[in-house]
């Protein structure tokens, strides 16, 4: 089940990246005095009260602008209002209510989505409250006064938030079809890999950047076994600057991510790969999703030769160096070249997120890495490895009890992950260590 997305929305210098940064605890998004400087949707992994949600960050939204900069960021803020399960709808009480709040409401309530009125810069309630009632006009509801900046009434605001979320859990029903998520700039022909998959023309294939409007789910049988695809695919272009439309993307992909088990990134072979498609595998990976690369297109590209394939796989190395694990598949939507191996390739990558390996081996095999390269050490203190053990699936995770855990370096993490790699292969998914101190005497050493 996906976590409910939160946007805040409202116009330009009312406060929304001061309160996005109150709640995900990190400056995450520039504040400045200077209407219009959020430019780009931000978002974090936030949690009330035990209920996880991904808050998304927005641009002012300028409803009557001819402002190229303003009517950006308007429709930036109209995609996170479409993708969003709760919208935020933040106003300024030392302003006031104003035509362009009643134009942005006008624009909230077309979206149907449950809306909280967030009244900000109320930093001494008793002397602003009744300034608070004048909201009420806005007919969504009751206002709930805030200071992001003082950081006082958000834990009210949050907690009628998340009244609009789905009941945990809720999502009850039995599917066991695997989760396959289509991600990747606009264009690279996601839609065109699904309708082949399919069989059937199930979603809207143009050469036009973003064409599919929505997420669409399409379930399909093969070979026995049910996949069901998520199609992220890109937007409506509203806008000539392609920079502008991949942005746009990005929510609907951490979106999908979440609920998908395997990961299929989309490379468009004519352009190769760009900064949002290291973006996106790069939020596959942090979420431990399983990744398969798929390289559309590659009928287009001019000028093969026995080289062209070893030289793009480089590229893509290079630049998804912390992806080493995932296959990379080259293949044709248009003409169906290769494509169907992509059900082999989920597969396997299936089967290794669902790998257990016992204790016994697991201790084995690192017993034989540290005998190999001795493990780090700092100041006469070397690191001990006494136990390992697997946690869990999906991805796998791992514990290990060691001595220091600061001895543990990344680049030894890295040396002991592909040990198990060589032993077990784990394809396509990526692998978790949990690191636990524990005294020489408590463990029994390895060995």
């Amino acid at each position: 089940m996906s976590k409910p997305i939160v946007a805040i929305v409202g116009r330009a210098n009312v406060g929304k990246s001061t309160l996005f940064n109150a709640l995900c605890g990190k400056d995450l998004s520039i504040v400045k005095d200077t209407p219009g400087v959020t430019r780009d949707r931000i978002y974090a992994e936030c949690d009330w009260e035990g209920r996880e949600f991904t808050l998304v960050d927005t641009g002012g939204i300028e409803p009557d602008s001819s402002d190229v900069l303003l009517k950006q960021m308007r429709e930036q803020a109209q995609i996170a209002i479409d993708t969003a399960d709760v919208i935020i709808f933040m106003v300024d009480i030392k302003t006031g209510l104003t035509d362009m709040d009643h134009q942005v409401a006008d624009m909230l309530r077309r979206s149907g989505k449950p809306v909280v009125v967030c009244v900000n810069k109320v930093d001494n309630y008793l002397k602003q409250v009744n300034d608070v009632y004048e909201f009420y006009n806005l007919g969504l509801g009751d206002p709930m006064p805030v200071s992001s900046q003082g950081k006082t009434g958000i834990g009210d605001m949050l907690d009628e938030v998340v009244k609009h979320f789905p009941p945990a859990g809720g999502s009850s029903e039995e599917d066991d079809s695997v989760k396959v998520a289509i991600v990747g700039r606009p264009n690279a022909g996601k839609s065109s890999i699904v309708n082949r998959l399919l069989g059937e023309d199930r979603m809207i294939v143009s050469d036009i950047a973003g064409t599919t409007r929505d997420a669409v789910d399409s379930k399909v049988k093969y070979h026995g076994e049910y996949y069901t695809f998520i199609d992220t695919a890109g937007l409506r272009r509203k806008s000539k600057i392609k920079e502008e439309i991949e942005r746009f993307s990005i929510i609907r992909a951490v979106a999908a991510i979440d609920r998908a088990d395997i990961v299929v990134l989309v490379i468009d072979g004519a352009e190769g790969i760009g900064e949002q498609d290291a973006k996106i595998a790069g939020i596959a990976h942090d979420r431990g999703k399983g990744m398969i690369i798929v390289v559309n297109k590659w009928d287009a590209v001019p000028d093969k030769d026995d080289r062209t394939v070893k030289k793009f796989t480089e590229e893509i190395r290079s630049k998804l160096p912390f992806m080493l694990y995932a296959d990379i598949l080259f293949v044709s939507a248009l003409t169906g070249q290769r494509l169907v191996k992509l059900y082999d390739e989920i597969d396997k990558v299936r089967q290794s997120q669902c790998l257990r390996v016992q204790t016994g081996v697991l201790n084995e095999i690192v017993a034989e890495a540290t005998a190999l390269q001795q493990p780090p050490s700092d100041k006469g203190k070397r690191l001990r490895i006494f136990y390992v053990t697997q946690a869990g699936v999906k991805p796998p995770t791992f514990i290990f009890f060691v001595n220091v855990k600061e001895l543990f370096h990344f680049s030894y993490q890295r040396y002991i992950e592909n040990k198990f790699r060589e032993a077990y292969g784990f394809a396509g998914t990526p692998i978790r260590f949990i690191i636990r101190e524990r005294k020489d005497k408590d463990e029994t050493i390895l060995g």
